[in-house]
């Protein structure tokens, strides 16, 4: 680290709607230094670096880049100051080559011809100069991540990047991986670089970083030098002590109900290994985990969606076929992670979404009896109580709480026994949270069972009765009786328990 300063944002704000969700933020990078940005869902880190990187134009405050006060209102204007980003869903074009990858939108051309020898002689340059050990003329889509994920550093450098925003960089790494990727930094650090690195990971941030900056709520919380970084003291730092304990849940207990569905030693290599857990009839189970220590794939993997490599899922002591179509009809459903893109078709109504998953019933002698699709729309509209409170809407103008509400109608309207629903509250607002939350609670009630996957440490203490935190694709630990925070979640997740865990364990 240098001890001069590359980047300094001063008093940054911003607004959406009129809600505040940056505060006259403070937040400076200083040459060859590995700065962690730190914070839980919302503390508005995202927003603050989409600011940085000309997505987002601020409200209020200055950005000075290299001394000089700079304006940027789009990622152009941030390349051309030399600031790189490397985002957690990658964008790389998966048919091109390595070269064409890295030189896309900066093509070397002569007399109105493109130069593909110089450009390919640059980037093995640059290949070289970092040891990266990946082929000019691979294509992308027969790398593996990590290999992408060096792609990406690499067009990042060939921008002449000075800083680069690292986002969750490891979050589809294997351990072996995430190794090199840190070899990287370490790197680009002794060239000179500098690296925002974002991460939920403790031990990665307790490892690389020289400062960290730790957010919450839209303020910058506390700004932290290397020996001041201290794992415990951290979490507390973004989750707030007097938050942790109000919202600790003294409701978790295993129920004593007959067990419904059982997974044993569920395997799928290089994603997730030994994940054996059982779920009660009327339980809710939530599970926590970091980013990419495998939840979705396990719950994509008992409901049938992705092949498994070993192990057993039973229901009611009955294994499961490897058919979604089957589980169906046993009673499963799933709520996926990724709504819109997964879990309703924007443009058909309400009424259409709802019957998708029940044609089954809806359909006689092959042909769909409308009125039965239409009273079966109606009634779930009225019992979830979907505004506008009309079949016909189509559900991609619903708002996010009530599109979430036309996904679970499809599922709350069959004879469901099991339902996985995963993130069950992203980018639903704080009214129709509760809602969604009753709506779980009630399916319950009703008898049948549910697995709720959340990043929503309060939403897993409020809602669950069990919690099971995953880590690097095992089951890390799980809670089951006593009092637990969120800081008691943060710490697992985080590889470690704390003394009350432990105890509560025992």
């Amino acid at each position: 680290m240098s001890n001069q300063t590359l980047l300094k944002m001063e008093e940054i704000e911003k607004n959406f709607n009129g809600c505040p969700v940056l505060k006259k933020v403070n937040f400076e990078v200083e040459s060859g230094e590995v700065h962690a940005l730190m914070g839980e869902n919302g503390a508005g880190k995202s927003t603050l670096i989409k600011i940085l990187t000309g997505i987002y134009p601020k409200d209020g405050g200055r950005i000075i880049f290299d001394g000089e006060e700079v304006h940027i209102n789009n990622r152009s204007d941030a390349i051309k100051l030399g600031i790189g980003v490397i985002y957690q869903e990658l964008s790389l074009i998966p048919t091109l080559t390595v070269v064409q990858n890295i030189m896309l939108g900066k093509e070397k051309e002569k007399f109105g011809f493109v130069q593909s020898k110089k450009m390919r002689e640059e980037v093995i340059e640059l290949i070289n100069k970092y040891n990266f050990g990946i082929k000019p003329d691979a294509i992308v889509e027969t790398l593996t991540i990590a290999q992408r994920q060096t792609v990406e550093i690499l067009k990042a450098l060939s921008e002449k990047s000075k800083l680069i925003i690292m986002d969750e960089p490891t979050a589809s790494l294997s351990s072996k991986e995430s190794e090199a990727l840190f070899k990287i930094i370490e790197q680009l650090k002794e060239q000179g670089v500098s690296i925002i690195y974002i991460s939920h990971r403790l031990e990665e941030v307790y490892r690389l970083s020289d400062r960290l900056t730790v957010l919450r709520d839209g303020v910058r919380e506390a700004l932290l030098n290397r020996e001041e970084i201290n794992p415990s003291d951290v979490i507390r730092l973004m989750i707030g002590k007097d938050l942790s304990e109000s919202t600790a849940s003294n409701n978790l207990r295993v129920a004593n109900t007959p067990v419904k569905l059982k997974v044993v030693n569920l395997e799928k290599k290089g994603v997730f290994k030994n994940i054996s857990f059982e779920l009660h009839e009327g339980e809710i189970l939530g599970f926590a985990g970091l980013v990419g220590a495998g939840r979705t794939e396990v719950m994509r993997c008992i409901y049938g969606a992705d092949p498994i490599d070993s192990g057993t899922v039973t229901l009611d002591g009955k294994e499961l076929p490897r058919s979604i179509g089957k589980n169906i009809e046993l009673g499963f459903g799933l709520v996926p992670e990724d709504r819109r893109n997964q879990g309703f078709t924007p443009l058909l109504s309400i009424e259409k979404n709802v019957a998708l998953t029940n044609y089954d019933t809806l359909a006689v002698g092959g042909f769909v009896k409308e009125q039965k699709e239409k009273t079966l729309g109606n009634k779930m509209v009225d019992a979830l109580g979907i505004r506008p409170n009309n079949s016909q809407i189509p559900v991609g103008n619903l708002s996010g709480g009530n599109q979430q509400k036309a996904v679970l109608a499809k599922w709350l309207s069959r004879d469901l026994k099991v339902l996985i629903i995963d993130e069950p509250t992203a980018g639903i607002d704080v009214g129709a949270k509760d809602e969604i939350y009753k709506i779980i609670e009630s399916i319950a009630k009703n008898g049948a069972s549910v697995i709720m996957v959340s990043s929503d440490l309060q939403e897993l203490l409020r809602v669950s009765q069990r919690i099971i935190v995953m880590r690097k694709g095992e089951i890390f630990t799980e809670f089951s009786s006593g009092k637990i925070t969120q800081e008691d979640i943060l710490m697992a997740e985080s590889g470690i328990l704390t003394k009350e865990a432990e105890n509560n364990e025992q």
